[in-house]
């Protein structure tokens, strides 16, 4: 799974990102930049508790991709359109995580000379939607053209769907609050549209606004729909607490009355936002959560593990971490009936416990 990072120049995305990787920053300032690419753990207590349980000889967590995206840098000469490299690095990526400004800093200017993060929220959204909407009228002539030459059933199909995201753009409403049959979906899924894809706004405040983190996001709650969310952090004050050594760094949280980095909530946030969930599997040799689309089934989940266990899947012993926890061993869950076979149809919970049976 592939997040974009994007934002107005200085807005600190260049910071969150490479403290996601936890190293430190090696581009300069106004230097120019193409798309960076790094992976990251998703941090997860379950997974760290099961790990002491089995004692494995390693332990996997389940990744994203993070992808640091340049190309809304046009903002400081006030120009409109985005750059063609720019819409070609997002076209992959799932979701997108859109940093915010909303600290002072008299080293590096905003682009715009204003310090209003609700009005760069609206000016990033106006440019990926007319983008989108630049496409959609394109493809919407040429279709009008081909419905009244063929009749064609398909092509009149892709103009109603047209139609509709023509007219939810117009009245300037992202493609991401509509809803979409699953043969709408296959027929958008070539245009990969901004405004479509699930979005995490983060607002990169300074040192002293973190005591008001919380009020600072319930100003921004109307962010918060079933595909796009909000979500705080101090950029360099997460960079100075990925720098620091475990004892230091629980000091120097402790001083600011935090009690973990914003930068795991942060992956945690896009993790949900991506509409994921986890699974484990656990033994002697590795402890692993894998991560799946809410809703997959059993022989799915197992595909995900390795495409023999899909095409072999004959049943799976699934236990739920919370009653695995609980009990404080698979045996005495498995006498108190909770550790159970499960069929190819079975829908993976968040927190299952798998373990494959098949036959190739």
């Amino acid at each position: 799974m592939q997040i974009g990072i994007v934002g107005l120049p200085y807005s600190g995305k260049s910071t969150i990102f490479s403290t996601l990787l936890k190293h430190k920053m090696q581009e300069q300032p106004g230097a120019k930049m193409s798309a960076e690419r790094g992976v990251v753990k998703v941090p997860d207590e379950r997974l760290d508790r099961l790990t002491e349980m089995f004692n494995p000889k390693r332990k996997v967590n389940a990744t994203i991709e993070y992808i640091k995206v340049p190309g809304l840098e046009g903002a400081s000469a006030g120009t409109r359109g985005l750059p063609g490299q720019f819409l070609a690095n997002l076209k992959t990526v799932d979701s997108l995580l859109v940093v915010i400004r909303n600290f002072e800093n008299e080293y590096y200017p905003h682009p715009l000379d204003r310090i209003d993060p609700k009005a760069d929220i609206e000016y990033i959204n106006t440019e990926f939607l007319l983008s989108d909407l630049s496409i959609v009228e394109n493809r919407y002539e040429k279709l009008a053209k081909l419905v009244n030459k063929t009749q064609d059933e398909k092509d009149k199909k892709e103009f109603a769907l047209f139609e509709k995201l023509k007219a939810q753009l117009e009245e300037e409403k992202p493609l991401r609050e509509m809803d979409f049959t699953e043969q709408e979906q296959l027929i958008l899924k070539g245009y990969q549209f901004l405004t479509a894809k699930p979005v995490l706004y983060v607002i990169n405040i300074q040192e002293d606004d973190i005591p008001n983190a919380e009020a600072i996001e319930k100003d921004f709650a109307y962010l918060n729909t079933k595909n796009s969310g909000v979500t705080t952090l101090s950029a360099e004050i997460e960079k100075e607490i990925s720098e620091l050594e475990e004892e230091d760094a629980a000091a120097f949280m402790a001083d600011l009355g935090i009690s973990e980095p914003a930068l795991l909530k942060l992956i945690r946030k896009s993790y949900e936002l991506l509409g994921l969930i986890s699974f484990f599997t656990v033994g002697e040799d590795e402890c692993r959560s894998w991560p799946i689309r809410k809703g997959t089934n059993a022989q799915k989940a197992a595909g995900v593990i390795h495409t023999d266990l899909e095409k072999g899947f004959i049943r799976a012993e699934t236990v739920h971490y919370d009653d695995l926890i609980r009990e404080g061993s698979m045996q005495a869950c498995k006498e108190k009936g909770l550790l159970r076979l499960e069929g190819k149809d079975y829908i993976v919970q968040d927190g299952d416990i798998l373990n494959i049976r098949f036959n190739v």
